[in-house]
């Protein structure tokens, strides 16, 4: 099966740099750009997660499908990469989320590998079985995706960037099993490329259903733009860099197809170099980067694969060399926003990293080798950062972005979604994860007073003598007590239609149907007990 319908179009790498037309107008208020948004910092977390998903889903499968003896800590190291996306996933959806997260999204590693096994025995029946398998992961995961950003990213969207990121997985590995080596790697540049394309739209929906939470800012600027195309390029260098590597040392054809992707990645570095610095920066940026960096690292494992300790030695003074030579480079180009010295210890790291990642493995420690070739691969992000933040400093007029004043409308509409057994409190955007969940009892839905008050910014006072919540809201206060079906709302006794109690967390619960009838509040049930409750303020 091919899919070379699927191949997305390659981020240009020569429009980094925003052209003055694209500045902020001077009869426009402008904010000073910067990399390091909240939003951006999310941007770059998943630029980060879901790239590293791409690259070892990639590595896993094709060794496997060689019969390579690290395949196995390869799909271990795949493994863990969705492990540490749980915590971002729970930040933000809560623990529920978060496990719902990890059964939908470990399951499907599983599926590629049932697919490497089925396509390795020529097994067709079982082809089919992993086929659908994978479907239905895009269908279960899209939907997932859509209802936890509550239609920021709809479902249909999601599900068709996620076909597509498997779509070219699997045309990579099938490329390789086909012995199309190159083919092979001209398919997963594209499909790593993509990857940073669905972090732009995801985090860019989570930043604008939860605004408080990134202090409104947006994924999407020319700055973060910046530092996401760095992201790409220096994390697939290192990928690229890794793979080629091994390669060269088992002495396997897929070297040269490697090799190849790597001028191609070297390329769009230069062109982005270009863009920022001109022609003459470029051509620089290219002397140095290829002659005693990539060229190095090929020297690097002919010398131990033949154990050739001088020859080693030399290569290790060649690479040393570079790391100071690129960080006057860079320190000279950014105008000192990237500093020297600073600049070598982060190019420092990542030589070294480089190196130990082949060294464990020339040693059988593959363990050792996918633990240091992670946290290599976190490291390139770092410098992506760094430089990003270099740029934006140093040409920032060119990267600010224009801003329009807030209106304030005074009919605005309150908007609170909470869910039977989920702590995720969403008010306005804004997600609070709450110590006490929604339940229902008795055939009545309760939900925690605490939370829903504060959160509508209402102040909240406890009695405990008294066992009375009194709540105070613009010009109206409510007074509720403990084990009563009565409240008061500015001195005027109302039934509530059930007790008012402390539950198990010690939280005092009310229930739903006396904030809809009682205060006016419309609300929406949806098939997975969430609850959207909203007023006008």
């Amino acid at each position: 099966m091919t899919m070379k319908k699927w191949i997305v179009p390659m981020l240009s790498m020569t429009l980094l740099m925003p052209t003055m037309a694209g500045a902020a107008s001077p009869a426009a208020t402008a904010v000073k750009a910067s990399v390091n948004t909240p939003a951006a910092e999310l941007r770059a977390g998943l630029d980060y997660l879901l790239s590293e998903h791409f690259t070892l889903a990639v590595t896993a499968m094709t060794k496997a499908y060689d019969g390579t003896p690290d395949a196995a800590a390869a799909y271990k190291a795949l493994d863990q990469n969705a492990l540490d996306m749980q915590p971002a996933i729970a930040s933000l959806y809560g623990d529920a989320g978060a496990a719902e997260f990890e059964r939908i999204f470990r399951a499907h590693n599983q599926y590629t590998e049932d697919l490497v096994k089925a396509t390795k025995n020529k097994d067709t029946a079982a082809i089919q079985t992993a086929e659908d398998k994978v479907s239905g992961f895009v269908d279960e995961f899209g939907n997932f995706l859509g209802t936890a950003t509550e239609g920021k990213l709809p479902a249909a969207a999601a599900k068709q960037v996620i076909r597509s990121h498997e779509d070219h997985v699997q045309e990579v590995f099938e490329d390789y099993a086909a012995g199309d080596y190159q083919g092979a790697y001209e398919a997963y540049r594209k499909g790593y490329a993509e990857m940073f394309s669905i972090s732009k739209a995801l985090s860019s929906a989570i930043v604008t259903q939860m605004p408080a939470k990134f202090e409104s800012t947006k994924a999407d600027t020319k700055a973060a733009d910046l530092r996401s195309a760095l992201n790409q390029l220096a994390g697939e260098h290192f990928a690229l860099s890794v793979l080629q590597m091994q390669e060269q040392y088992e002495g396997r054809a897929a070297s040269d197809a490697l090799i190849r992707a790597e001028a191609m990645n070297t390329a769009d570095f230069k062109a982005a170099i270009a863009s920022i610095y001109g022609a003459e920066g470029a051509a620089a940026f290219e002397q140095i980067w290829v002659t005693n960096h990539v060229n190095a690292q090929a020297d690097f494992v002919s010398a131990v694969k033949n154990k050739d300790a001088a020859a080693k030695a030399a290569v290790e003074a060649r690479i040393a060399g570079f790391a100071t030579e690129f960080a006057a480079f860079l320190d000279s180009a950014t105008a000192g926003n990237l500093p020297k010295a600073a600049g070598q210890a982060a190019l420092t790291t990542h030589e070294n990293q480089v190196q130990q990642v082949l060294t464990q493995y020339a040693a059988g420690d593959y363990t050792a080798s996918y633990q240091t070739n992670r946290e290599g691969y976190k490291t390139m992000f770092s410098v992506g950062q760094a430089l990003g933040n270099a740029i934006v400093t140093q040409f920032n007029d060119k990267f600010q972005e224009a801003v329009t004043p807030a209106t304030t409308d005074p009919a605005a509409m309150t908007k609170v979604w909470m869910k039977v057994g989920s702590g995720v409190l969403n008010i306005n955007g804004t997600v609070t994860q709450m110590d006490t969940e929604p339940f229902i009892w008795s055939g009545m839905t309760y939900i925690p007073l605490r939370y829903l008050s504060e959160g509508i910014g209402a102040e909240v006072k406890w009695d405990k003598g008294a066992q009375q919540v009194t709540i105070k809201a613009g010009s109206d206060t409510l007074v509720f007590w403990m084990n009563k079906d009565f409240m008061e709302v500015n001195g005027m006794r109302q039934s509530v239609g059930a007790k008012v109690f402390v539950n198990d967390d010690n939280r005092t619960v009310v229930p739903l149907r006396f904030i809809t009838e009682l205060l006016g509040w419309d609300v929406q049930w949806g098939g997975d007990k969430s609850i959207t409750l909203t007023k006008s303020m």
